[in-house]
């Protein structure tokens, strides 16, 4: 695979990520420069919300967004881009890939517990735009049926950080260390799309995004590809399940998914 993983320690990718996303967290804790973020959020905010109010294809369209079984539909696009041989990973890496995106995963939700406790200890927690800005575009509220069908999400009593911005983020930085050009672009096309319903919607701030799921995806990828975890446990699982992924390579069809048949 890519030098991105490796059995080797990398101290200083390690040591630059975690510096870079200190300067972010700083940047958004510290008064001076927090009033810039501020400024951000609620132009980004009324920018993506105040269309809304027409309740036009705009509204339609992100009401659509905001389902739950949408957010099920982008896990499989994702889930399809990776599975698919030669469009992040060749034909014979992609069970192993996968395996090690899922030891980045795993890595930034156990580090997302902790990081919520800690932000709700220091009283960094904070409501959704559309709790706050008066005048908010609520989808719940123009679209009662879909809500009551489809489960709208809209806001949040706690939405710093954004866990839907950290899980999209953590994807298509995983992604983004195999792929360059055309496929690197459609991997954070697919995550920025997969984060708007959220901003539209006011279910985050911008910076709920941008500094702390960028935080914690960044906090996940540097704990499973600048060390030998994810290297070293997708060999172990490929490993464990090469036997029965070859058992099943034998039966019709399924030989030609690149996930068994690594073809």
């Amino acid at each position: 695979m890519h030098l991105a993983l490796n059995a080797q320690w990398r101290p200083r990718a390690l040591i630059i990520s975690h510096l870079c996303i200190a300067v972010l967290f700083a940047s958004w804790l510290w008064p001076v420069t927090r009033v810039y973020w501020n400024q951000f959020d609620l132009w980004l905010f009324h920018l993506l919300n105040d269309p809304v109010h027409a309740a036009g294809v705009w509204a339609h369209v992100w009401a659509i967004g905001s389902m739950r079984p949408v957010d099920a539909g982008v896990g499989v696009v994702m889930l399809a881009i990776m599975l698919r041989a030669g469009l992040i990973f060749p034909a014979a890496q992609v069970r192993t890939g996968l395996y090690a995106f899922l030891v980045a995963l795993i890595v930034m939700l156990l580090m997302r517990v902790g990081f919520a406790d800690l932000v709700e200890y220091m009283g960094w927690q904070h409501a959704s735009p559309s709790l706050l800005v008066e005048g908010s575009a609520r989808l719940t509220e123009m679209f009662p049926a879909w809500e009551e069908r489809w489960d709208l999400k809209d806001s949040a009593s706690r939405s710093f950080p954004g866990d839907h911005a950290s899980v999209l983020m953590v994807w298509a930085m995983f992604g983004s260390f195999f792929v360059a050009g055309w496929r690197r672009a459609l991997v954070w096309v697919v995550a920025v799309i997969g984060m708007l319903p959220r901003l539209v919607a006011g279910a985050h701030w911008g910076a709920d995004a941008l500094v702390g799921g960028v935080l914690l995806s960044v906090l996940g990828i540097a704990w499973s590809c600048y060390t030998p975890l994810a290297f070293r446990a997708s060999a172990a699982l490929e490993r464990l399940t090469a036997p029965l992924a070859r058992g099943l390579a034998k039966l019709p069809l399924l030989g030609s998914i690149s996930l068994i048949g690594g073809r």
